[in-house]
């Protein structure tokens, strides 16, 4: 008996349920009442398996089809609205702005609460009812907040006169702290401020750091130095006793000389060391904040940046101080941004840029509150508005170092990790400090000598008199610098080559006349200005000066101002 056997019942059936049963019920009951050996068994077997294929196979296209109607549906359905959650004044009602219209909708009940954020972008349907909490749109406008209001609402805009708006806060920025002069970004309605932006253009004109540089790190400038440690630290160290003598404390100070110096390292040294004094005097949470501005970079061809960026830097140390900081603002190559102003050129970046500044600094009561620091090689070009007592009352020249000076840059240098010669520890008893000084008094030697191959160049002064300049009058630290960098790289070549490993003193002096031959300190022969700068001489003593060149020395190249 087939197993369709199942479907037989020899009971009488009724006429519905005959009608209620499938075909392959049906031939399954024929199947059972007809014996296998029939030739119609086998007719109606084959039959069973037609229409059981065919089955299957509608059961495939009914599925097709449902599939195909399921898409049809959603790719004619109507789209979603995209609005942005402005509040919830009721549990399940949402107050939302959708293309500029604003609408009290309905929530959909199965969204968690904790989803909807004010700020949020949300999707509605036809009815507007919000469905779901898409998140934040990371897209959109940056404004700068001009004034906050006590209800908590934000003042947004360019700068002053120019067109504002005001702005509610997102959820995630209900508590954040901010402050005049943030930057946040705008939801495209154009009535929420959504996040709290970096501003990224502030590191493109001065670097935030603190620097590492003690007074020991420094040779050549003992007088700089005392002169602004007796301005700078005393009046912060002993102020009852300047208050005593109602002392007006200064409020800026100028480093000027010529370049490579050291008038930067000694400002981050002052920032460094004054701090450290206020610790050791029982201020142990003070820190340093030193604002390194780059002066060529605040020029800006945009009619107001320049002057706003320097509105930001005093800002910046302001907050800084309020924080219980010590700010520091250093600018280098002053004269790059303060330099004089021209009237006949009304169009001047320097005509307002220069105001701007001594306005700042008039602000600004002593170096309690913070320290400006400017440095310049040409003093001569900053305007006279920003140099009078009571904005940048100390100008401190730094020096070119003496013999003295260059020694204990020497020292700096060359220190005493730095491998030595064998031969150079053996001539001197295999003492490396007196190694060391033999090195040192090698190189200060090859500078400060006086004969023929030492002479540079020649001045011809008013009174007819000509004076020869040596090596020594253009030396400066970075000078130095450069030739012990010239002289490690040489000992390195050899010891590379050759297997011998250490500085020798022909690594020195062979590094002294490579750095004065090539000539990298100078400026081309016909800016004669310049020459005059960097060998610190009156320009109006001098009526011309010749390049002393080293292969014709009977003929030197004259250039007469």
């Amino acid at each position: 008996m087939s197993d369709s056997s199942k479907y037989y019942s020899p009971q009488r059936e009724t006429p519905q349920e005959k009608r209620s049963q499938s075909p392959l019920q049906l031939i399954d009951r024929i199947l059972a009442s007809t014996p296998q050996e029939d030739p119609r068994y086998s007719l109606m077997n084959a039959l069973r398996g037609k229409i059981l294929e065919g089955e299957l196979n509608l059961q495939q296209v009914q599925s097709e089809i449902k599939k195909l109607n399921q898409v049809v549906e959603k790719v004619t359905a109507p789209a979603n609205r995209i609005g942005t959650l402005l509040g919830l004044p009721a549990p399940d009602l949402a107050h939302i702005v959708v293309g500029g219209a604003d609408y009290y909708t309905n929530v959909d009940p199965r969204l968690k609460p904790e989803a909807l954020q004010i700020g949020t972008q949300v999707l509605v349907n036809e009815a507007f009812v919000v469905l779901r909490a898409i998140g934040y749109d990371r897209n959109g406008s940056v404004q700068k907040i001009t004034d906050l209001l006590p209800d908590g609402r934000l003042r947004v805009g360019q700068d002053v006169g120019a067109q504002s708006s005001l702005l509610i806060r997102s959820s995630q920025l209900t508590e954040e702290k901010l402050k005049v002069g943030d930057e946040v970004r705008i939801d495209a309605s154009h009535r929420v401020a959504v996040e709290k932006v970096n501003n990224a253009q502030r590191r493109e004109y001065f670097l935030e750091e603190t620097p590492k540089v003690s007074w020991e790190e420094i040779g050549g400038q003992k007088e700089a130095i005392d002169a602004i440690r007796n301005t700078l630290e005393h009046p912060l160290l002993y102020p009852d006793l300047f208050k005593k003598y109602d002392f007006s404390q200064p409020k800026g100070f100028l480093l000027y000389g010529p370049p490579g110096c050291g008038k930067t390292l000694i400002g981050k040294a002052t920032a460094y060391s004054l701090v450290q004094k206020l610790k050791d005097q029982g201020n142990p949470q003070v820190e340093e904040f030193f604002l390194h501005v780059k002066g060529p970079e605040i020029l800006n061809m945009w009619l107001g940046e320049s002057e706003r960026m320097i509105r930001e830097i005093f800002a910046r140390a302001r907050e800084k101080r309020g924080a219980g900081y010590l700010p520091f603002i250093f600018i280098d190559e002053a004269e790059s941004i303060l330099g004089t102003r021209r009237s006949m050129r009304s169009h001047n970046i320097l005509s307002t840029l220069v105001p701007m500044f001594c306005a700042e600094m008039d602000g600004i009561e002593s170096l309690k509150e913070m320290v400006i620091i400017l440095a310049s090689n040409r003093p001569d070009l900053i305007d006279p508005a920003v140099l009078r007592p009571g904005r940048i009352d100390r100008k401190i020249k730094i020096n070119r170092p003496d013999r003295t000076g260059t020694e204990e840059i020497f020292g700096i240098y060359v220190t005493p990790e730095i491998p030595l010669a064998p031969s150079l520890m053996k001539a001197h008893g295999d003492d490396p400090a007196q190694a060391r000084q033999a090195l040192i008094k090698a190189g200060v030697d090859a500078i400060f000598s006086k004969g023929a191959a030492q002479q540079i160049l020649e001045l011809q002064l008013r009174s007819s008199r000509r004076e020869i300049l040596h090596r020594s009058d253009l030396i400066s630290g970075a000078l130095i610098a450069s030739i012990i960098q010239r002289a490690k790289e040489r000992a390195i070549k050899r010891t590379i080559n050759e297997g011998e490993e250490g500085i020798t003193v022909e690594d020195i002096t062979l590094a002294v006349e490579t750095e004065y031959r090539e000539g990298e300190i100078l400026p081309p022969n016909d800016i004669v200005e310049d020459w005059l700068k960097l060998i610190d001489v009156d320009p109006e003593n001098v009526v011309g000066l010749s390049l002393l060149d080293k292969k014709e020395r009977p003929k030197p190249e004259k250039r007469v101002i």
